[in-house]
């Protein structure tokens, strides 16, 4: 579709004709439930279910659900019925959580939780509706909407935002504009705030000049206050478009809605990017000059920026100047710094600035990201044992990206116990593994000439419904040759086998 035949599109969608067709669009129906399963009784099961936690129930679904996962959803559910578990909306929470990047457990356990007559709350409804809009699954994120609908005072504005975010980011913008006035059918306003979210989640995914042709298209609806501005201005920025944000940032500096401090940090942080280092230098003493007093974030993004120009003395100047204008360094300061100084080696200042971080406490102590860049700087298995046992003391959470650095560092060191046990802690904890995941074993794998089992997680993943990297097929491809020609030699070794012993029978 072109340009515009788009906004020819979102003209039409903004018309009141439109807004009733729209809302009154028919959704595709629920799965009809077949029986009430989880209400009935199973003595070993009541066993379980009187001695374990959620949480062991929840990790027991999980096993089910993997253990079963090419069977029949009748048969899945009457295993689950046999389980006889107390559904609770932690519970129910938690078994989706655990399915975040495998939709179709998650979307069989929530249709098993319908079909027993148990009603979720919101929350349920929100959690599932994410992890189909993230797999793309739209025709059953429309069923589970329906669902919601029919149930009644269900819908809120999570849910809202989680389906325009979900549509925005499958570049689905037609959708996401619908779903906007499909807002009154849902029983929710058409407000300003509903309105900002959708152009939020446009500019997000780069969607930049639809959302400035609905921006200048609502004029006489919606307000054009600053806020409104700063989230188009920062669209074009994400973009990577300078000279639009450039153009945009003109446009406000001429207009009645003079630039506030997050005007600045948005254009400044274009800047950064954009390798404008000195120029956002300029702009960042501009402010002070004009007694807008740059946050934190905006002395966070110039220190990034002169960090990544090598230019690390400037930053840790600016760094140490921050507490004398009060503006207090927060997590992200101290992570900029470290990161930088991880590449260059200079641990004796990082691990100063780590035990910082430590004594400061509350919104400087060391987060995932900061034992990341420690971890990725990590020249042995040990050093990051070490690090993994700080971050376990301070209390940190690990995140799925933190499981698949860890996995990437032990492929790489080749220390296979320490990779399996990562790959099934990150199955526990539901963070993965993710498409990230497999592709890190599966060339991993391959670079250790263990290319049976580089082959068997390629069809895990595929079975999972993920799409491998174009790399990976063609990794592939050159294993399933080198696996025929290793087979071919085999053959050919075992005949000149046979013939000699064929001779000294003879």
């Amino acid at each position: 579709m072109s340009t515009k035949q788009l906004y020819r599109k979102i003209h039409r969608l903004c018309s009141f004709q439109s807004i009733f067709i729209l809302t009154n669009k028919a959704a595709p129906p629920f799965p009809v439930p077949v029986q009430n399963y989880h209400r009935q009784t199973h003595t070993n099961s009541d066993e379980f279910a009187a001695n374990a936690s959620e949480e062991n129930c929840a990790l027991k679904v999980q096993t089910l659900l993997k253990i079963e996962a090419n069977k029949s959803v009748s048969d899945i559910f009457q295993s689950l019925n046999q389980c006889n578990f107390t559904l609770s909306e932690d519970f129910i929470l938690d078994v989706l959580k655990r399915h975040r990047s495998d939709w179709k457990p998650a979307f069989t356990f929530f249709k098993w939780v319908l079909a027993g007559g148990y009603s979720p709350k919101t929350g349920s409804f929100n959690e599932i509706l994410d992890i189909l809009g993230r797999m793309r699954r739209f025709d059953e994120l429309n069923q589970v909407l329906d669902e919601m609908s029919k149930r009644g005072n269900l819908v809120n504005e999570r849910t809202y935002g989680i389906v325009i975010n979900r549509y925005a980011a499958a570049h689905k913008v037609e959708d996401a504009i619908e779903f906007f006035y499909k807002r009154k059918d849902l029983g929710l306003e058409l407000d300003l705030i509903a309105f900002q979210t959708l152009l939020v989640c446009l500019c997000r995914f780069k969607h930049v000049e639809a959302a400035e042709f609905l921006f200048h298209n609502k004029k006489n609806e919606f307000k054009h206050d600053i806020k409104m501005r700063n989230i188009i201005l920062n669209g074009w920025c994400v973009l990577g478009s300078l000279r639009e944000a450039k153009r945009f940032w003109n446009d406000i500096v001429t207009s009645r809605c003079k630039p506030d401090k997050f005007t600045y940090g948005i254009f400044i942080n274009s800047l950064c990017k954009s390798g404008k280092i000195s120029t956002a230098v300029k702009l960042f003493q501009t402010m002070w000059e004009k007694g807008c007093k740059p946050d934190v974030a905006i002395c966070n993004c110039i220190i990034d920026g002169l960090c990544f120009k090598k230019r690390i003395p400037e930053a840790l100047d600016i760094f140490r100047e921050m507490n004398e204008r009060d503006c207090l360094p927060d997590a992200a300061t101290y992570n900029s710094l470290i990161k930088h100084l991880c590449k260059i080696r200079r641990m004796d200042k990082v691990y100063e600035l780590l035990d910082e971080m430590e004594t400061k406490g509350e919104g400087c102590l060391p987060n995932a990201r900061t034992y990341g860049y420690l971890l990725n700087s990590a020249k042995t298995p040990e050093e990051a044992i070490g690090i993994l046992e700080r971050m376990n003391k301070n209390g940190c959470k690990m995140l799925g990206d933190t499981y698949n650095l860890l996995l990437r560092l032990f492929m790489s060191w080749d220390n296979q116990e320490r990779v399996k046990s990562t790959w099934d802690e990150m199955e526990r904890s539901g963070l993965g593994p993710d498409q990230r995941s497999y592709t890190i074993m599966i060339h991993g794998l391959f670079e250790g000439g263990r290319l049976e089992d580089a082959l068997c997680y390629f069809n895990e993943m595929i079975s999972k419904n993920m799409v491998p990297e174009p790399r990976t097929n063609l990794l592939v491809d050159a294993m399933n040759i080198k696996l025929k020609e290793k087979r071919k030699e085999l053959e050919k070794k075992e005949m000149t086998k046979k013939g000699r012993r064929n001779e000294n029978t003879r």
